[in-house]
């Protein structure tokens, strides 16, 4: 019997995935489907209808927000705390399994630390250096990524398969960083899932108890699970087989960190009798944003349609503009707000997106020039503040001694004497006795006995700081972590460190004292659990909740997001899509994905723009509007489309354009549009060019105004991009301005007069 207020409300979709028979399923639910809502009712149905005790089930979210507000959803619904109900983020519930099962665990104890993304660079750089490697022909945020993908996909030093130099050297540099990381008794965030997924692959008994345990597993988002989270999903999932998987391969976005949307079609393949059920009816956005990003998006490859609709029939059309450059598109956004602050929305109701986070200098330059406030997601967040950063330090190496890296970061900070001479000494002196440089920091400030090689000064300064460690770490486990902490900041006098009287330095002991309030709050937690707590936060977890603000973010930064206004800027083959994805089919499907993450953000209203010309590094050049634009159908749009109306000139000429992007000519031959057929010829068979010279019999003078010299649909050669087809031309000025579409680089828009274009005949 389905308890009636459980499913009361849900749409018929929503109901049978909450009421879905135990068993593997797959949800593929659209944006603003309500997917948080069928996950949540589900968990209830589980506990209320089925009996399903809270302690037998497991939900795995992607971030701490939404870990929180699912947890909420379920203890409003069944009026109470589901005790027992494991919830969390894929590393939160790893670390969780790692600290209960350390023992288990070859290099590392319960009281490992997590190393952030500036804690894991300086682990590489160190690993370079011991390698005598040098950074800048291996740059240490290369050598990172290669470690993390690698680790993504399960593999680790010992199996990692070098095909080449540069893999090789990443192979020696992944070596030595996890032995860093395993002297310092660190774990990065991949090493938590891998070290789980490796856990449960050498302990068949331990795995058979989570196994036993979790008779049911949901999981969010889970198109952007990568090869290590998809195979611990599996592995925890191998008695019962309830699995619901809840996720859409169209917003998956994340490929660049190890995120595999055919992790999808793996779950159908390996589970053949899952049941399959789509959410396709909207909550969020006008019907009309959800035919343009139904638009957008069908032009994917392997993907599963979804006729995405919503009650909210019609809307405001998509307006598209094309600004003359940046900082006129960041007027034309201004403007905008402005305008609609005056119709009676507030400045927090929108969002300004772009690709890149250079993008957005512009832009804020044009808030603070007329005034209105805003905030930026993923500029310097909070817990990545030096003086926020330096107190996170004191605290992981008051609960792990052993944690070199943050003793590197605090030896001298507040300065206390130790320069980098006595720092060299100490590592020499703690490698020679077998010890981490805490551990012999201590043993010099607690053995009168030690034999050892500082003198007078030196010694002074390593033995204050070895006593006061000392007596923190017997502090640490008799007060909350508030209270140590303050301990830590009157005797290492770290306010007059920061606070110099300036408006910056209060400032920064103003983030030092919010620490603290976050601290105090999490009173009922250890050292442990809060140094955790504090590592596994993540951007989008503590936007600022300032009303009026309005909010500039990535598009990556955008999912999981919603508001009623969403600007898309800078909508330009070489932005949106990336430069870097254009010779790539898989690539350029994950930047239209993108642009549909972007669109589907929106409830009321989206602007798209772009720029004639944008300045990047210094120099500024012409820009060519997205390829995306032209799959947004004209009906939808409003105002100047020019851009549009471009596209769709373009998508005409469609046999030199494939499903994802410009056709690429074959190693022996060069692209031509043969009377707009698309045949390929070789070099031996192609007209000859003839350049377009000035005619010296002309009448007229230099003054008399003169008409296009290319045309629509004619046959052109540059000599640096090749063969192409002319799209547009028109006169600009006393130049002329020519759209061409080359065969081997795409859309360029030139100037006649620089560009020498030869005219084949």
């Amino acid at each position: 019997m389905i308890t009636m207020d459980l499913i009361a409300g849900l749409n018929t979709a929503q109901q049978t995935a909450v009421t879905a028979k135990p068993g593997p399923i797959l949800v593929l639910a659209g944006p603003g489907s309500g997917k948080t809502r069928v996950l949540t009712h589900r968990i209830a149905y589980l506990i209320q209808d089925l009996r399903i005790r809270p302690w037998n089930i497991l939900a795995v979210t992607f971030t701490n927000k939404a870990a929180r507000e699912m947890r909420q959803r379920i203890e409003n619904i069944l009026d109470g705390q589901p005790r027992g109900l494991t919830m969390g983020t894929f590393h939160s519930i790893c670390a969780r399994i790692l600290r209960r099962e350390s023992q288990h665990l070859t290099y590392y104890d319960k009281d490992f630390v997590i190393f952030d993304s500036a804690d894991q660079l300086q682990v590489v750089k160190q690993a370079l250096k011991d390698l005598n490697l040098d950074d800048k022909k291996f740059p240490p945020y290369k050598m990172l990524n290669g470690i993390s993908n690698a680790k993504n996909e399960l593999i680790t030093p010992e199996i990692y398969a070098a095909t080449n130099y540069i893999s090789e050297v990443t192979r020696r540099v992944y070596t030595q960083y996890q032995a860093l990381l395993q002297a310092n008794n660190a774990m990065d965030f991949d090493d938590l899932l891998m070290n789980t997924v490796l856990l449960f692959q050498e302990h068949a008994d331990i795995l058979l108890q989570y196994q036993e345990r979790y008779e049911h597993i949901l999981v969010d988002e889970f198109q952007d699970t990568n090869t290590t989270q998809y195979t611990l999903l599996r592995q925890l999932a191998g008695v019962h087989h309830n699995i619901f998987a809840v996720g859409d391969s169209d917003q998956s976005i994340y490929k660049w960190r190890g995120a595999d949307f055919r992790n999808i079609q793996r779950f159908r393949e390996q589970y053949p009798d899952a049941e399959q059920i789509l959410l396709e009816q909207n909550y969020r956005s006008t019907q009309i944003i959800l035919d343009a990003a139904k638009a957008v998006i069908k032009r994917n490859p392997q993907r599963v349609h979804k006729e995405l609709f919503t009650l909210r029939q019609g809307g405001s059309l998509i307006t598209v503009r094309e600004a003359y450059n940046e900082r006129e598109e960041a007027q034309f956004v201004m403007d905008s707000i402005e305008n609609l602050i005056l119709e009676g929305y507030s400045g927090g109701d929108m969002a300004v997106m772009y690709r890149t986070n250079a993008q957005s200098r512009v832009l804020e330059e044009a808030f603070l020039r007329v005034g209105l406030p805003y905030r930026v997601v993923g500029a310097t967040e909070f817990y990545k503040r030096r003086e926020v950063k330096d107190t996170i330090a004191y605290l992981r190496l008051i609960h792990n001694p052993a944690d070199a890296v943050s003793l590197g970061r605090i030896l001298n900070v507040p300065t206390r004497g130790i320069g980098a001479k006595s720092r060299q000494a100490l590592q020499a002196w703690a490698a020679y006795n077998n010890l981490q440089p805490a551990e012999a920091l201590i043993r010099l400030a607690t053995d009168a006995d030690a034999q050892h090689p500082f003198k007078n000064r030196a010694l002074k300064a390593l033995s204050t700081f070895g006593s006061m460690l000392n007596a923190w770490i017997v502090l640490r486990d008799q007060v909350p972590v508030a209270e140590l902490l303050d301990v830590v900041l009157e005797q290492t006098h770290f306010r007059m460190h920061l606070d110099d009287g300036t408006e910056e330095g209060e400032e920064r002991w103003g983030n030092v004292m919010e620490f603290r309030n976050v601290a105090a709050e999490g009173a009922d937690m250890n050292l442990g659990e809060f140094l955790e707590q504090v590592a596994l936060v993540s951007e989008t977890d503590n936007l600022d909740e300032a009303p009026n603000a309005t909010t500039l973010l990535t598009l990556h930064a955008a999912k999981g997001l919603e508001f009623p206004i969403v600007f898309l800027t800078g909508l330009e083959d070489g932005l949106l899509p990336h430069s870097r994805s254009l010779d790539e089919a898989e690539e350029l499907a994950e930047e239209r994905r993108l642009f549909y993450v972007g669109i589907t953000r929106a409830k009321d209203r989206v602007y798209i723009s772009h720029a004639f010309r944008r300045t990047f590094y210094g120099d500024s050049a012409v820009s060519v509007p997205s390829r995306f634009l032209g799959d947004i159908p004209e009906a939808l749009t409003d105002g100047d489309s020019s851009a549009v109306k471009r596209e769709k000139s373009k998508k005409r000429v469609s046999s030199w354009q494939t499903d994802t992007t410009w056709s690429k000519p074959q190693s022996s031959t060069r692209w031509s549009a043969d009377g707009g057929s698309g045949r390929f010829q070789s070099p031996s068979q192609r007209p000859r060019p003839r350049h377009l010279e000035p005619d010296p019999f002309a009448q007229g003078t230099a003054e008399t105004k003169r008409g296009p010299q290319y045309r629509a649909g004619m046959r052109v050669n540059h000599g640096r991009f090749g063969d192409g087809v002319v799209i547009e031309s028109k006169m600009t000025g006393d130049d002329e301005e020519v759209t061409v579409a080359f065969a081997d680089v795409g859309l360029k828009r030139l100037s006649a007069s620089f560009a020498k274009l030869d005219i084949i005949q």
